[in-house]
């Protein structure tokens, strides 16, 4: 007989303890620190999407922005082009409505020259923190990912959505995106959650678009 599905509050509290866990165990060596750093803001990460679902939206907060600082935390030590830091950490607080703390990730993105990479991913990192600072012609000039096979299309259709201030193309770029998410059956940490879709929603709602979406990926 199958073992019946943890629930929100479930894994929330074991993503909590792995982060307090990797916290308690903090090793001294650089490259060992950043991986655990890293870690423990994947942990924090799926506890405060995990508290989101769980409709425990103030508590999901604290923990979204505590992954975001572990992220950061990680960075100086973390290899060249680990942009997956910056952009967990711009998505986390964006999800958690730290308007300021987003906007220092997305300096902090910038200054380590996101704009200047050639990977999808850097690229990605740059047009993200230029959408953050509301910089939309800066982000537009980057956002060129449509039709790359090494970058998610959904993704890259909704941030030119963005950057175009294309109402009706956000709407139909958005629900793809989270059409897409519900396609996949693998997410970070197991935590089947669209949080790409609920960090540009963010945004979008800053520019006065709003997109009523529904689903099991997703707060009630």
């Amino acid at each position: 007989m199958s073992q019946p599905s943890p629930t929100w509050e479930e894994r929330a509290a074991r993503a909590m303890e792995r982060h307090d866990d990797g916290a308690a165990r903090l090793p001294d060596d650089a490259d060992e620190r950043q991986r655990q750093l890293t870690r423990m803001g994947n942990a924090a990460w799926a506890a405060g999407l995990s508290l989101l679902m769980a409709g425990r939206e103030e508590d999901g907060r604290v923990w979204l922005v505590r992954a975001a600082e572990r992220y950061r935390e990680s960075w100086p030590n973390a290899p060249a082009g680990s942009w997956g830091r910056p952009i967990g950490a711009m998505k986390s607080r964006l999800i958690a409505g730290d308007r300021e703390g987003a906007l220092e990730d997305a300096q902090w993105a910038l200054e380590a020259r996101a704009a200047e990479s050639e990977s999808p991913i850097g690229r990605y990192a740059a047009t993200l923190a230029y959408l953050v600072r509301g910089d939309d012609a800066d982000a537009a000039e980057l956002a060129t990912l449509e039709g790359r096979e090494d970058f998610p299309q959904p993704v890259a259709d909704t941030l030119v959505a963005l950057t175009a201030d294309d109402a009706r193309r956000y709407e139909e770029a958005i629900r793809a995106l989270l059409a897409d998410f519900e396609t996949r059956d693998e997410f970070l940490e197991e935590i089947a959650v669209a949080d790409t879709v609920l960090a540009l929603q963010a945004l979008a709602v800053r520019r006065g678009k709003t997109v009523l979406l529904s689903s099991p990926l997703l707060p009630s």
